[in-house]
């Protein structure tokens, strides 16, 4: 049996949402903060969740591990991010594993229900995944920032957004898999009776007497046949 589309769809785009959402969440650029008061004008600062950087544009010289003067990872939006982050990739990677199992591209037949399950997984984290990128670019200019600066989205953001949505889309996918379970259940399985034994007078395809017939026959068809004897008819 060939893997489904929907379960090959679900594999294909919950790895790479893991891969966009982990960059998110490790690269310093959630926020950037330019035009900053008795700065150089060149300068921007790049605030993440883990950490905050400066960079000169002029000569891109970077330095990471700026104090937080500001208060800024103190904030509840950083802080949710902290949290959720992590906890949307350790179930991403759960399910990610759960439906290579399920889906089994190396058998015959797949797990629908174990497959099924792993796209649920992988949907909360996906949601889960989604949370912080939201909050945090709507508290975006509530967020300590020195007076008068430039304050725009970073592009760490958009990549937990984009690894959000292929996670939400490919657990969903994943899920589809129930509709295969809920399709056998319904299904009535077909046994198959023995024929019972016939008599030594029986012949196949001819009728001697009203009698002289087959059992599986006699028992369906509830009526006696009125034909002349040896007839074809």
């Amino acid at each position: 049996m060939r893997t489904p589309a929907a379960m090959i769809v679900g594999m294909v785009l919950c790895p790479c949402g893991l891969v966009l959402t982990l960059t998110g969440t490790l690269a310093p650029n959630w926020r950037q903060v330019s035009l900053i008061p008795n700065q150089p004008i060149d300068l921007i600062w790049e605030q993440g969740i883990w950490d905050m950087c400066s960079e000169r544009q002029s000569s891109h010289d970077r330095l990471c591990g700026q104090a937080d003067e500001l208060g800024y990872f103190e904030k509840v939006p950083v802080r949710a991010a902290q949290g959720l982050m992590p906890a949307s990739l350790v179930l991403t990677l759960l399910g990610l594993v759960v439906a290579a199992l399920g889906v089994r591209c190396w058998r015959t037949e797949p797990r629908h229900i174990l497959a099924s399950v792993a796209g649920l997984v992988l949907l909360l984290s996906g949601l889960l995944s989604l949370i912080p990128p939201s909050w945090y670019t709507h508290e975006l200019w509530a967020l300590p920032a020195p007076a008068d600066s430039t304050l725009i989205v970073g592009y760490s953001v958009v990549l937990s957004y984009l690894g959000s949505c292929l996670e939400i889309l490919g657990g969903l996918a994943l899920t589809l898999s129930f509709h295969h379970c809920c399709k056998e259940h319904r299904t009535p399985k077909l046994t198959p009776t023995p024929m019972p034994e016939t008599g030594p007078s029986s012949t196949i395809g001819a009728y001697h007497n009203p009698w002289d017939v087959l059992e599986d026959e006699r028992y369906e068809q509830h009526w006696k046949s009125t034909l002349p004897c040896d007839s074809d008819l």
